[in-house]
């Protein structure tokens, strides 16, 4: 069988770019896959998110509230089976949990807070799914909070193996053990205090676990499995490896030699699947492409870590457990499916759910209104009618209209049928995007033609407009108005207008590329260039809290390297400003 962990930086854009979450699981191929930093709060689960044919999923969910911190963390387990009940595979867990200390309540605003880990039980193993906090030097307090996480975290593990239980840890640990998993390792590097406690759980300083990668490939350099997401660091693989997967226990055979565990008799191969890299050996150098700069990689800022196990048998046959997202009424019990959503119910329905009595004046109610619904515009109001078809439509006549038909049952019936269908028309409307074009044109209303008005139009004094009826223009029987001598002069008049005020499209066109050109200069003489490589610099601002919180900074534009690579960045650093922002 084999295992996948992969910190996906956002379980939402990856299943994106995938296409569905179906195609992001069957892309990494293993029987258990283990997600960290989905960035799900509980609120935000979705079948598409969670639910994939041919696999049972289990959640943990951020519930903190700090602002801007809602779904920050989180991790998921997806177990790809044939079965979720009466099931004998060992990827379906016979047991699962949220949380490592074993009583998730057992301390609030500690791992309440923050779901970093999901223990399953497949009987041959337990598997801890864990992404560890990270921690700046200068933080104090997510110092304390890291130091607190990896010592229950580290009792939890005793605990099983006090039992005899073999265990797989695997996760985004955010811990780099030893120099040779850093790029840029400093000589004190190896004596960071969580670097220490790491490389004490290791056999060979006396510890219980295997890290099984290193067992697989001790001497193998520039192994990284994250890099910086803003510095382009990919494209000189510049990263760390703080991806892991630990193992601790005995084999599954029965005899008991020296020199047996669960690594050297179960553990096939184990390696970084360096193919979902965002940055590809082919892509043009982001220093190169001036447009390029501006794109962001697609993809997460770390690549997956694989095991894969033989010899491992088949256990007695068992269901999924109940923290399967399968049960979750966020999923399954609140969500309505779009065939739900835009289905019609059917009177029959209505009629019994609204009682005998009621219904039987429903039923009339329904036929009378059936009834005008289908009677013809002209049968309510004729008089209303012949003054559309004459041309000439009077304001006051129409109040006085509304106001002696305002009582009838035929004008109400009118009145709502036209808004049902106003309010479909704007619905297509929506439904079609325009362009920006689109919003400055001029709206020109057409007149002259009795056969355009309908109820889909609004009646106002603004939008309706009708030929001038002027002294030249003659009567004819009947009241209709001969106009077509006077009309279209004066139309071509408005036009020729028109067209004398308004710019043409290409003048427009030009004086917005000269514009365009003005700003560009002016920034491109603006932006220093780095001294290394003479090329314009790209501008940053100070997101860390500190006296230069939101100043303005300029960078080499070249992706972060390694100092002996000339291509790489050049270290080149200027403030926007001479004067702090503080002193101005």
């Amino acid at each position: 069988m084999k295992i996948v962990t992969h910190n996906v930086n956002g379980l939402r854009p990856r299943v994106s770019q995938f296409g569905s979450l179906r195609k992001l699981l069957d892309a990494l191929d293993a029987d258990i896959i283990c997600f960290q930093e989905t960035k799900l709060s509980r609120q935000e689960l979705r079948a598409d998110l969670v639910q994939a044919e041919g696999y049972e999923s289990f959640f943990s969910c951020t519930r903190t509230s700090d602002k801007g911190r809602t779904g920050y963390s989180g991790v998921a387990t997806f177990c790809r089976v044939k079965s979720a009940f009466s099931s004998d595979e060992v990827a379906l867990p016979v047991s699962a949990e949220e949380g490592f200390t074993g009583v998730l309540k057992i301390s609030p605003g500690f791992e309440s807070r923050k779901r970093r880990c999901i223990i399953t039980d497949h009987e041959h193993f337990v598997l801890f799914n864990v992404y560890g906090p990270r921690a700046q030097c200068d933080d104090t307090e997510r110092i304390q909070f890291k130091h607190k996480f990896f010592d229950i975290l580290q009792k939890r593990w005793e605990s099983f193996l006090r039992q005899g239980r073999r265990i797989f840890v695997v996760g985004d640990l955010n811990v780099a053990p030893s120099a040779i998993d850093r790029c840029d390792a400093e000589p004190d590097f190896e004596k960071n205090e969580f670097r220490i406690w790491f490389r004490s759980l290791l056999v060979r300083n006396g510890g219980s676990f295997f890290d099984v990668f290193r067992e697989k490939h001790p001497e193998r350099r520039e192994a990284y499995t994250c890099w910086p997401t803003n510095s382009g660091a990919e494209e000189f693989n510049f990263g760390s490896r703080i991806d892991h997967i630990l193992s601790a226990g005995p084999c599954l055979h029965k005899e008991e030699n020296v020199g047996h565990n669960i690594v050297t008799c179960h553990v096939k191969e184990c390696d970084i699947l360096e193919q979902f890299k965002r940055w590809k050996p082919g892509n043009t150098p982001r220093h190169k492409d001036i447009k390029g700069r501006a794109v962001k990689l697609e993809g997460s800022d770390h690549v997956p870590v694989c095991v894969s196990l033989m010899e491992i048998p088949n256990i007695q046959q068992h269901n999924t457990p109940p923290l399967s997202t399968r049960y979750c009424p966020q999923v399954y019990g609140c969500q309505r499916t779009l065939v739900s959503m835009f289905a019609r119910r059917q009177p029959a329905e209505e009629i019994s759910s609204s009682g005998g009595s009621n219904s039987i004046s429903e039923d009339i109610v329904l036929e009378r209104c059936s009834q005008l619904i289908k009677r013809p515009l002209d049968a309510c109001s004729p008089s209303l009618s012949e003054v559309i078809h004459q041309g000439v439509l009077d304001v006051s006549s129409v109040d006085a209209h509304k106001e002696s038909s305002s009582d009838s049952p035929c004008s109400q019936t009118g009145r709502s049928k036209a808004s049902v269908v106003c309010k479909k028309k704007a619905r297509q409307c929506q439904s079609a995007q325009l362009s920006l074009k689109s919003f400055f044109k001029k709206t020109v209303g057409v007149s002259g033609d009795p056969n355009s008005f309908s109820a889909d139009s609004k009646l106002s004094q603004v939008d309706i407009s009708f030929p001038y009826s002027g002294p030249n223009e003659t009567s004819t029987e009947g009241g209709e108005h001969d106009s077509t001598k006077e009309w279209p002069a004066e139309q071509s008049l408005s036009t020729q207008e028109d067209d004398i005020s308004q710019p043409s499209e290409n003048e427009k066109n030009n004086v917005a590329l000269v514009e365009w050109q003005r700003i560009q200069q002016l920034m491109q003489t603006s932006i220093p260039l780095c001294k290394g490589h003479k090329e314009p610099c790209v501008s940053r601002v100070v997101k860390k809290s500190g006296p230069n919180l939101g100043r303005r900074f300029y960078v080499c534009a070249r992706a972060e390297g390694p100092a002996s690579n000339a291509e790489a960045n050049c270290g080149f650093f200027k403030w926007a400003s001479a004067t702090s922002k503080n002193k101005r």
